[in-house]
């Protein structure tokens, strides 16, 4: 498993003390709202990944979170195995790997003794050194660029000034950093591999039931932060690989709970972004603490992700605390409380030792093609007089059974089908449930939710999901 992460591309990473921009900046840069911006200090803890094309040429970019202490710019090891201390470790993994580093800093609030500190740390650390760009934020327009000029005193160069919230000044930044780099032009192979249809999966479920840890187990290193606190993420985190040949995005989130829906803080915004992840996404893969009761939390989960037409793995995690370790058991009981998932694989695994976490991408895969699934008229055709064959339309209202005219697939991605009954007929929503069930024994559909349509002669509309 190769993550596109890791392409042949050279690296550039935003770094600076808390609150001078470096999400902001890293979403303009990138063209995308991926990281999550707001006042709060340390609202970053897992850094921000993404790719940046620019006049033909491409380099990945890092938002990290913001440096609190000089000391992790040194070669110092930081043995705490708090949040703060995980992402000041993170942050200086990717300074490590570097090609060219991106110092924020805020012109508007001035030269604050922490940025002083920063750029001595950079400039002792002979790795760090040559590869630093000073870059003053917050200058909105050109008029204001005095404002950078207290900045040359750090001893890294002629600041580069920029407004990361309204664009000014970004292409003569990127100009100087493609300059910067070995800029290696886009190739015209991966331009094309781009357009190759790329399978999302959102990992999403209630909060520490182990997301980031099974991220980490599924790609074999540490991509996000794993801590008992609850919303430890606080934003989603998307990693392009590839498998068996294929493109898969995975999306870590936010813990979804009821209570951090009604906060007003990040934990909030939060669970924004995890939502309109899902939408975004093609299979939930929702994640289950196995040594704790189902709750009516999950079961909310599980109704979002169907309304919202997405393909569902069940992952039941902490498998290695399980006791009795009985799947057959295990699966009646979890099927018992999500009577309506009964469609919806279960895989069983332990984020923490790795076990049985290899299936789930073979699963993504599976569930991503069977979700383009699209029968022929004539397949459907058949099925319907089968289905008829062995068990006659169930009749809702009125005393006459109901004859159903046409089946048809009208959308796959997910599934959708067109079932026509008479103008004065009403079909049982029995029935319907039974004509899925006989879907999925003769052409599959595994993990996704299929949908028909009733339509009457008279086009009135009916919709049943499942």
């Amino acid at each position: 498993m190769n993550s596109a992460w890791e392409e042949n591309l050279p690296l550039v990473v935003i770094c600076g003390r808390t609150n001078v921009g470096k999400s902001t900046l890293f979403n303009c840069l990138t063209e995308k709202r991926q990281a999550l911006v707001s006042d709060i200090a340390g609202t970053t803890r897992d850094s921000n990944l993404g790719r940046v094309e620019w006049a033909k040429h491409a380099f990945r970019l890092v938002d990290t979170a913001g440096l609190i202490d000089s000391r992790a710019l040194s070669r110092q090891k930081i043995p705490a195995a708090d949040i703060d201390s995980q992402t000041q470790k993170q942050a200086r993994h990717y300074l490590d790997q570097a090609d060219l580093i991106l110092f924020l800093v805020d012109a508007k609030a001035g030269l604050l003794p922490e940025d002083k500190a920063l750029a001595g740390g950079l400039k002792k650390n002979s790795a760090y050194r040559g590869k630093t760009m000073l870059v003053a934020n917050k200058i909105d327009n050109f008029r204001l660029a005095a404002e950078a000029a207290p900045f040359h005193k750090l001893g890294l160069g002629e600041p580069q000034v920029i407004s990361a919230a309204t664009g000014l000044g970004t292409g003569d930044l990127l100009d100087l950093v493609t300059q910067r780099l070995k800029r290696p032009k886009i190739k015209e192979s991966a331009q094309e591999n781009e357009s190759e249809p790329v399978t999302s999966a959102c990992i999403i479920g209630k909060p520490n039931v182990g997301k980031s840890s099974l991220l980490n187990a599924i790609l074999g290193y540490e991509r996000v932060i794993v801590s008992d606190s609850p919303h430890t993420t606080r934003e989603p985190q998307d990693t392009l690989i590839n498998y068996r040949g294929r493109p898969i995005t995975l999306i870590d989130t936010a813990g979804i709970s009821k209570q951090g829906r009604k906060s007003a803080g990040l934990e909030k915004y939060g669970i924004e972004k995890s939502l309109h992840s899902l939408n975004k996404a093609d299979i939930a893969l929702l994640v289950l603490d196995i040594s704790e009761a189902i709750v009516h939390q999950d079961a909310k989960l599980v109704q979002e992700i169907v309304d919202r037409g997405k393909s569902l793995v069940l992952i039941a995690n902490k498998w290695d605390r399980a006791k009795p370790r009985d799947p057959k058991k295990m699966t009646t009981a979890i099927y018992d409380q999500l009577p309506f998932a009964t469609w919806a694989p279960i895989q069983f695994i332990s984020a923490k030792t790795g076990e049985k976490v290899n299936k789930i991408m073979d699963l993504i895969l599976a569930i991503g093609d069977q979700r383009k699934l699209t029968l022929s008229d004539s397949q459907c055709e058949k099925f319907m007089k089968a289905v008829i064959k062995v068990h006659k339309p169930a009749k809702g209202k009125g005393l006459r059974a109901p004859r159903l005219y046409e089946f048809r697939q009208i959308k796959s991605n997910p599934p959708i089908f067109r079932l026509r009954i008479g103008p004065d007929d009403d079909l049982h929503f029995s029935y319907l449930r039974f004509m899925i069930n006989r879907l999925r024994e003769r052409h599959g559909f595994i993990g996704t939710p299929i949908q028909i349509r009733v339509t009457k002669e008279k086009k009135s509309h009916t919709t049943y999901n499942k």
